[in-house]
């Protein structure tokens, strides 16, 4: 599947457009440690961003959560001058939440590979490995640290529990509930509470996605989201457990063409471990 059949082309793009423009972007590999060091695309800068969650999202917690991301991707080299390319096993939520991070931050050119680092090897194009120096680096030759990124942060992107509590009950808003089916309704526990939030929709974030971890083609996932009552003139609040999954739906819906979307950054990891939390079981 090609990004052209998509009308939003600035999330997304192909490996024949990655390998054309290698030189030219920062290319970031979003895969655990030991992946990246056994191969990655040539010219990548690993980073982890996985372990890094927010589970209050009132204005100081989360001026505090983009911060740490400034300063994160700014040691990676990320610079709003320079397009950046992010891109895990698949078109999967670790690279997802990067390429969402980056565009709340204020980067204007930021794409997730579809299909990863798999559809790189598919396509017959090689992974590289990590070559250990021979001579440390003296501390007085190392580079300076690369200054934090910094950008017009796009906070309409990002959905606090304010925003989603705001949001129960209406019916011009669509809550969507990305998560498992066992998490949906509660039989798989992962915070103090479980179940859903009520009036939320739920569609697994991985039916947007075919065998190789690429998105399906645009018309089979809009379909599948307008089926559910997801349409593009209703704003779109998404969440999962800590905002990843999530990310990855925000990507696709904005990639077919939905205006208003957002994600609950905060996701289950606050709304479930909160007692004021509105939470239903579903049937």
């Amino acid at each position: 599947m090609s990004i052209s059949n998509f009308p939003d082309q600035s999330l997304l793009l192909d490996v024949e457009e990655l390998s054309n423009c290698l030189d030219n972007i920062t290319l970031l590999d979003l895969r655990p440690t030991n992946d990246f060091a056994l191969g990655h695309i040539p010219g990548a800068k690993h980073i982890d961003v996985y372990g890094i969650s927010l589970n209050d999202t009132s204005k100081e917690p989360l001026e505090a959560f983009l911060s740490i991301f400034n300063v994160l991707f700014g040691s990676r080299g990320v610079q709003a001058e320079k397009p950046v390319v992010v891109y895990d096993h698949e078109s999967g939520e670790r690279a997802s939440r990067a390429v969402w991070l980056l565009r709340v931050l204020g980067h204007p050119n930021v794409r997730l590979l579809d299909g990863g680092s798999g559809a790189w090897t598919r396509s017959g194009r090689k992974l590289v490995g990590v070559r250990s120096a021979d001579t440390p680096i003296a501390p007085d030759k190392a580079p300076p640290t690369p200054p934090p990124f910094v950008g017009k942060k796009r906070l309409d992107l990002l959905a606090t529990r304010f925003d989603v509590h705001e949001a129960i009950g209406r019916d011009d808003v669509v809550v969507l509930d990305v998560r498992r089916e066992s998490e949906n309704k509660g039989i798989e526990k992962r915070a103090r509470r479980a179940g859903a939030i009520p009036g939320s929709v739920h569609i697994f974030w991985r039916d947007h996605l075919d065998a190789d971890g690429k998105l399906r083609p645009a018309d089979e996932i809009r379909s599948l989201y307008e089926a559910n009552g997801v349409t593009p003139d209703k704003p779109v609040i998404a969440f999962c457990q800590g905002g990843y999954r999530s990310a990855n739906t925000f990507i696709t819906l904005k990639s077919l063409g939905f205006k208003n979307v957002r994600n609950y950054v905060g996701s289950w990891g606050e709304w479930g471990n909160r007692d004021d939390s509105i939470i239903i079981n579903p049937e």
